[in-house]
């Protein structure tokens, strides 16, 4: 058997060996044209995990003959940068350009990141910065305005497919034998691995050693313990993940948290992303409780801080606890029909102009001309800090948008929104 795990010995030695991110190089796109030019600018590589942002970068650097120096944000600082800096200042009397890929860019704080300023502005080196996380808000803008972003997709069941199948087609290399695995095995790696090759490539090389060395065959059952929990099936168009999200949902609207919980599990363990779980929690926060019980999308946001926090699988905890919270919430859908109502009527009635009274004046001409701010009163100047004015433009002065229920907290939120409109003389909600 091969030493190098399965993932390397797999890594495309050329651009048309790569699996995925056709947008970028697909004939005639932005990276492939690039390529072509052997002008390769400074850049940074954002995508999941797995999705060949290393793999591209050597293969980028290979592709313009420049000599390619790899630091990780983890463990390097501004010392490491400066040393490649003065290695490429001396490639470069040769006419021999550098490319420095530094993963987990984003792990780089401020300062460190202004020390590439210079070195990726005049040339010395040619960056490429890898991250999963957003360039916009991890990257300082200087650096951003220097750099291009090419955003990874990532990989589909079918390219995983495409990497296991290559893979079992080299096995006598890095197995020392050929071996069988069914389709069903291979669409479940696919599946479980979520876009990440490495993952599936790891899973495969685990599992099918287990299975040639104990001369059994690869079965649903030898994976399930592999991943160390049993393996939900999901059919190949991903019914089941449209089926389970949508009756999650439901079992937390009908407030049976029994069937929520069980759902919950089901997605859990058929390998779905929390992170859509708890975003479909919090639309369902505000959509089916609202303000019958307003720490709802508290406890969901609480929720996902504590999962990004411990990890997984700990992280369970804290998603069970919200998911409990929101099926025994009380349920409101006020929220969402104040929405429907007001994106309509701001449709239907296009651009109207405030009040002037409630316009600020900027300029004495607004004030004096225009009449802007003529009349406005200062709510904090009246009892109970409500001023009686008209806000809406006068078209719309008798619209009413909210309609609340007696229901949890609600109650209380509706008998104040009672005493406001007592006060600002609007008509009646019922």
């Amino acid at each position: 058997m091969n030493d190098k795990p399965l993932a390397e010995l797999l890594r495309p030695q050329n651009i048309a060996e790569v699996v995925g991110q056709e947008h970028l190089l697909g004939k005639g796109r932005i990276l492939n044209n690039l390529i072509s030019s052997g002008n390769l600018p400074s850049l940074i590589l954002w995508g999941p995990p797995g999705s060949g942002k290393t793999t591209l970068a050597h293969l980028l650097a290979q592709a313009v003959g420049a000599n390619f120096v790899t630091l990780s944000a983890v463990s390097a600082g501004v010392k490491e940068v400066r040393k490649v800096a003065e290695e490429a200042g001396a490639h470069s009397l040769l006419k021999n350009k550098t490319v420095l890929f530094l993963d987990e860019i984003h792990r780089f704080n401020r300062a460190q990141q202004d020390a590439l300023l210079p070195y990726v502005e005049n040339g010395t080196i040619t960056l490429i910065g890898a991250t999963t996380e957003n360039p916009s808000f991890e990257i300082n803008g200087a650096l951003l305005s220097r750099v291009r972003i090419f955003a990874l997709k990532k990989l589909s069941e079918e390219h995983l497919q495409k990497l296991l199948k290559k893979a079992l087609e080299k096995a006598p290399s890095w197995l020392g034998q050929e071996i069988s695995v069914g389709e069903d095995i291979i669409r479940q790696i696919a599946f479980i691995s979520d876009g990440d090759a490495r993952r599936a490539l790891t899973l495969l090389e685990i599992g099918a050693a287990a299975a040639s060395s104990e001369k059994q065959e690869f079965t649903m059952d030898l994976l399930n313990e592999i991943m160390d929990k049993p393996m939900m099936i999901h059919d190949k168009d991903r019914d089941s993940h449209y089926h389970l999200i949508s009756a999650f949902i439901k079992s937390m609207r009908g407030s049976d948290v029994d069937a929520a919980l069980y759902y919950l599990q089901r997605m859990l363990q058929g390998g779905e992303d929390p992170l859509f779980i708890l975003r479909r929690m919090m639309i369902f926060a505000s959509e089916d409780i609202g303000l019958a019980d307003p720490m709802a999308i508290a406890m969901v946001n609480r929720a996902l801080t504590a999962l990004q926090f411990v990890g997984l699988p700990e992280g369970e905890y804290a998603l069970t606890h919200a998911v409990m919270y929101l099926a025994i919430a009380p349920k409101s859908n006020s929220v969402c029909r104040a929405l429907m109502a007001s994106r309509d009527l701001a449709r239907k009635h296009g651009n109207l102009e405030p009040p002037k009274s409630v316009i600020n004046a900027v300029t004495s001409y607004d004030r004096k001309e225009l009449g802007y701010g003529a009349g406005y009163a200062y709510a904090h100047d009246f009892p109970a800090h409500i001023a009686k004015m008209q806000f809406l433009p006068d078209e719309l002065k008798d619209e009413i948008l909210v309609s609340l229920e007696p229901i949890g907290r609600e109650k209380d939120v509706e008998a104040r929104l009672k005493y406001i409109d007592e006060i600002l003389e609007k008509k009646s909600r019922s």
